[in-house]
């Protein structure tokens, strides 16, 4: 079975192939179907950049300039890992035509090394530390999209969305905290065609691993070290369960079961717990004890009864968000935020979860008002329409900056809204979840990993121009 996460098979031509997927490409963005021999880990990719309206012909932007690049990557856990990426790929990335990079889950390169005349070449790009390469704004790459699919993968030449990059062939690998299943960044090597080979895929796969290895053995010698059960629920509409090193992919209900008995750690009734997954629906006892009783075949002695309760504490990627907001360091909450908690959950209880963090993260942003955190609201998929937040931005933007107060009109006229000049003195500003929205869109279905490669929210959107 060929691996469909590999550029090309064995006796490939890469002049035909690069060909062949440049048409494929041109056909795409003519508003034609993706066809053969695109990946469709590749295809998939091509329809996210598409529909996030990523660069198709210019560079990558620069998110981090070089203080906060400094502060953000010496703090960063992939610092401590370092000395293992240059072990591993340093010396084959200066002795050959490659760079080696690591970047941050939100696709922030921190690190960018190798070769200085490939570095020299890949800097017209801006393949460089500080710059965002996750797929919404520098589309299909190796270290974007080995992020949005949490998988290993290689990019080769034409398969890149963006023109300026298809000169280039990249292979990537995600990273993860072993303990807690946390998403850390990527690491990834980029050259030329040759690099598509199972080798270079091989090799950043072991490099990750080891790095993994590396970070969790720091870890166990810490002074606080990770805990023993994690729950990932944001941005996932099926939890990853990590206990001991061991994860587990929930199904849908028995990820809302777990998120809301670990949110109340001295347990929960029958009636209660049947209260905030069911609502007011008359729902037979005997199907949350039918779940339970699978859920039990799943995590095994981590579930109790009498009441349903969770027999070790379980921490969630949603706390670590509000533990930073609590310690009023809003940067790193927006950061760790990787988007709504369970999106597509219906459940009472959920849903309450899902709302209480996501406004207390806008509410903090407007609070603040400082340009940083500003953007980083602003630029992901469930701020990109929120007028009032664009509007703070643009208030704080340097002179010349016309970007953001450009934004602000444009979603001003699709919301049928006056200037704010023309607002009756005392009138509160209008935001998305005031106004009277035109309509709401969809985001894409999770992806084979239960994760979903554009959070869905609730947030309502202006009608496409």
């Amino acid at each position: 079975m060929v691996n469909p996460w590999l550029a090309m098979g064995t006796g490939t031509d890469p002049a035909e192939h690069t060909r062949t997927l440049r048409h494929a490409h041109e056909t795409f963005l003519a508003g034609g179907p993706v066809a053969q021999p695109v990946r469709q880990v590749v295809a998939d990719s091509w329809r996210r950049s598409a529909s996030a309206r990523a660069t198709l012909d210019g560079p990558a932007p620069i998110d981090l300039d070089e203080p906060e690049l400094r502060a953000y990557r010496d703090g960063h856990p992939l610092a401590r890992a370092m000395p293992v990426f240059r072990d591993l790929l340093g010396t084959i990335a200066h002795d050959g035509a490659h760079v080696l990079a690591v970047c941050d889950p939100q696709g922030r390169m921190l690190w960018v090394e190798g070769h200085p005349g490939v570095r020299r070449h890949a800097e017209r790009m801006n393949f460089v530390p500080g710059a965002r390469w996750d797929e919404r704004h520098a589309g299909t790459n190796a270290p974007g999209t080995a992020l949005a699919a949490d998988h290993a993968v290689q990019i080769f030449a034409t398969e890149h969305y963006n023109k300026r990059v298809q000169q280039w062939t990249c292979a990537a690998a995600p990273l993860h905290d072993l303990r807690t299943g946390r998403l850390l960044g990527a690491v990834d090597i980029t050259g030329g065609d040759h690099l598509a080979s199972p080798h270079s895929l091989a090799l950043v796969q072991a490099t990750a691993r080891a790095a993994e290895a590396h970070l969790a053995s720091y870890a166990k010698y810490a002074k606080h070290p990770a805990p023993a059960v994690h729950l990932t629920v944001l941005a996932r509409d099926e939890a990853l369960l990590t206990t001991d090193g061991r994860t587990l992919r929930l199904g849908r209900r028995h990820s809302e079961i777990v998120l809301l008995l670990a949110r109340h750690p001295e347990g929960l009734t029958g009636d209660q717990l049947a209260t905030l997954l069911y609502g007011e629906r008359d729902v037979r006892p005997v199907t949350l004890r039918a779940e339970l009783s699978r859920l039990r075949h799943v995590v095994g002695p981590l579930l109790a009864s009498r009441p349903y309760r969770l027999t070790r504490t379980v921490e969630t990627d949603a706390d670590a968000v509000e533990t930073d907001l609590t310690a009023d360091d809003l940067p790193a909450a927006l950061r760790g935020y990787r988007g709504p908690l369970l999106p597509r959950s219906e459940a009472p209880g959920v849903r309450r979860l899902r709302s209480l963090l996501e406004d207390r993260l806008r509410r903090s942003v407007l609070t603040h008002r400082t340009p940083e955190t500003l953007r980083l609201w602003a630029d992901t998929p469930w701020g990109e329409h929120d007028l009032e937040v664009w509007e703070a931005l643009a208030a704080t933007a340097l002179p010349g900056d016309t970007g953001p107060a450009s934004t602000a009109t444009r979603l001003r006229t699709a919301y049928a809204l006056p200037p704010p000049s023309q607002r009756p003195r005392n009138a509160p500003a209008p935001s998305l979840r005031t106004g009277a929205p035109p309509r709401e869109r969809g985001r894409d279905r999770p992806d084979s990993d239960g994760e979903l490669s554009w959070p869905v929210t609730r947030t309502l959107v202006p009608p496409m121009p």
